[in-house]
């Protein structure tokens, strides 16, 4: 405060100087010295009004600039009431002017001097929090690497400024590449754009390139597995940002420079959503997501809490898991009313008590059993979770008024020839039934699967190539849909929006992606070569799977919907008997012994009236 006193002062006389061509008359400095009392105290209270003494200005930004604008605007208002309407002191109206202007540069430039030599003078550590001692050995130890950014837009930019201001990194950056016309020969951040992204080889040898940061989230999975391959081939390291997905409240920090993962090489184009459609069904309700503990719901919760709902009641039979995301939900949104519930779906009192107590508005099922080949091992705990589980939670979520019901499905469920498949479709005509005479809109959403998800292929392929292989692949031409987790999620959340009732939302997942594609992307991110530091064994198809998964519009065909990515099942009833017709059969079979496994599929394929596309089911 007290600078911006000297400041105020400074401006004062300087704007009467070169009013009078630096000659103040007698006259002119008396108005002056009278009015500089009452000059001080109100620029100092505008700066207070509009927040200058409660800001960090070594992070100062354009939005801080507007705030001096402002608070200099504000307080020059009451300085031309006063002086000019109020009390007539004969005060030069220019005088006025150039106060204003002065005060902004005076103010702002100060201010923006702590973030200059913020940002050019190391900090301690990325949090603040090492001890300046150890700082100053680590930094002496630090070897600086010539780094080079990819993409100069906003993240790039972001990237840069807060690697200047953390030393302690070892990273000089030399340059940004950037594909954008416009940017070629210029300077972003004071560094050179050095060339488009063909030049990337050149570029590298030229300027002794040691490291390459990928600063563009929203690039796709083409553009990141063309920079892996030319930094592969000229022994350079890799870093990048998270994929937008990744990104929720789109901040970028180099808290999250990361090496490259499999999920970069799928990225595709980032997702439009319709924010205010889902605000309005989330805000300030009561949601539900059972499995809030898994890598579907577990990311639900993430997302969803990003919308201020109510209250978030987190459904789920796994102890650990459902800590670990409320442990992490109450850290990153305090103001939250999470609510941890260890519950089984299958038990269907427990499941009536918890509705009858917490009255949800919303509810995400995605509470399932999803391992293929342990449910054909085991087809009575699918049937009694994924059926009768599915019915505890819908019915209740029907009794007690929930307004929108959501049921995450998978592509299995198409032509379905295993076990689970059966048992998630089983699942959908429940709901669907339902919605029939029920005032809460049940919808589904389909979708294939999901990198990184517990049980699934890459984390599989990631403990063989830990211990040195071999990777195990099926079949050289297995091919799935894949998409990233929260990819998937924000779509579920999207098509959640748009349902009325009885829609089953199916995703675009894109284009299949061959398994052994996958597993050798997956060897060279390692560091490795496929079939020479790693072997790739075939073990062959395993009960319950198809060789190529049939896109999720297959079956029924679809109607498209607003958004580009979604689309609706033109999905029949497969059973439109009495709802305890349907639940004794299933009863039936679950009790068949051995014979249970392949009773559900004949049961529900005949429901379905299509047979199997392709090589068929085997049994175990």
């Amino acid at each position: 405060m007290l600078c911006d006193i000297v400041c105020i002062v400074m401006a004062s006389v300087l704007a009467f100087l070169i009013r009078f061509d630096f000659i103040i008359p007698m006259q002119f400095f008396r108005t002056f010295a009278r009015t500089l009392p009452f000059l001080v105290p109100v620029r100092i209270g505008s700066y207070y009004a509009f927040g200058l003494y409660n800001r960090l200005w070594q992070y100062a930004s354009v939005r801080e600039l507007w705030a001096i604008v402002e608070a200099a605007t504000v307080a020059s208002v009451g300085d031309w009431l006063f002086l000019h309407t109020l009390q007539k002191t004969g005060f030069p109206r220019s005088v006025t002017l150039l106060m204003w202007l002065l005060n902004i540069a005076l103010a702002g430039g100060i201010r923006f001097l702590i973030r200059s030599w913020q940002e050019f003078t190391p900090n301690d550590s990325i949090d603040g929090k090492e001890d300046k001692t150890h700082a100053s050995h680590r930094r002496r130890r630090v070897q600086r690497l010539r780094t080079l950014i990819v993409g100069a837009g906003q993240a790039g930019n972001i990237v840069v400024r807060e690697l200047r201001s953390h030393k302690e990194l070892p990273y000089d950056v030399v340059g940004f590449v950037d594909d954008d016309p416009a940017k070629q020969g210029y300077r972003i951040a004071g560094l050179p754009v050095l060339g488009p992204r063909r030049d990337l080889p050149r570029i590298i040898r030229s300027h002794s390139i040691k490291e390459i940061i990928i600063a563009m989230p929203s690039a796709p999975g083409s553009i990141v597995k063309e920079i892996v391959e030319v930094c592969k081939d000229l022994g350079v390291n890799l870093k990048t940002l998270p994929g937008v997905y990744e990104l929720i409240d789109g901040k970028v920090s180099v808290k999250l420079i990361r090496d490259v993962q499999i999920e970069d090489l799928l990225r595709r184009d980032e997702i439009k959503v319709d924010l205010e459609s889902i605000a309005n069904y989330l805000r300030g309700e009561r949601v539900m997501i059972t499995g809030a503990g898994g890598s579907i719901g577990s990311e639900l919760s993430r997302q969803i809490a990003r919308f201020d709902p109510a209250e978030l009641v987190l459904l789920g039979h796994g102890e650990n898991s459902i800590y670990e995301i409320e442990m992490e939900l109450r850290a990153t949104r305090p103001n939250l009313e999470i609510v941890p519930v260890i519950a089984d779906i299958r038990d269907g009192e427990k499941i009536d008590r918890i509705f009858s107590r917490f009255r949800p508005d919303v509810v995400f099922h995605a509470a399932a059993h999803k391992h293929v080949p342990l449910m054909e091992a085991n087809p009575d705990e699918a049937i009694t979770n994924n059926i009768f589980g599915t019915w505890n939670v819908a019915s209740s979520a029907d009794k007690y008024g929930v307004k929108r019901f959501v049921l995450i499905s998978t592509d299995k469920a198409v032509n379905p020839v295993s076990v689970m498949g059966c048992t998630k479709r089983a699942a959908e005509i429940v709901v669907q039934m339902l919605n029939k005479t029920s005032r809460t809109k049940f919808v589904v959403v389909r979708f294939g699967n999901v990198l990184g998800s517990r049980g699934s292929v890459v984390p599989l392929f990631k403990k063989q190539i830990a211990r040195g292989g071999p990777v195990t692949v099926t079949h050289p031409d297995m091919m799935r849909y894949f998409m990233t987790i929260p990819e998937a999620v924000q779509l579920v959340i999207q098509a959640a929006a748009m349902g009325e009732g009885g829609e089953v939302f199916v995703l675009d997942m894109g284009r299949p992606v061959r398994i052994l594609d996958l597993a050798k992307d997956l060897i060279r991110l390692s560091g490795f070569e496929p079939d020479r530091d790693i072997k790739i064994e075939f073990t062959g198809i395993r009960p319950g799977e198809k060789l190529f998964e049939e896109p999720l519009t297959a079956e029924e065909g679809t109607v498209a919907t607003r958004h580009e990515r979604i689309f609706i099942a033109k999905s029949h009833l497969a059973f439109d008997g009495p709802l305890e017709e349907f639940f004794e059969t299933c009863r039936e079979i679950a009790a068949a012994g051995e014979d249970t496994g392949s009773a559900l599929v004949s049961w529900i394929r005949q429901l379905t009236d299509h047979g199997a596309n392709g090589e068929g089911r085997k049994t175990s």
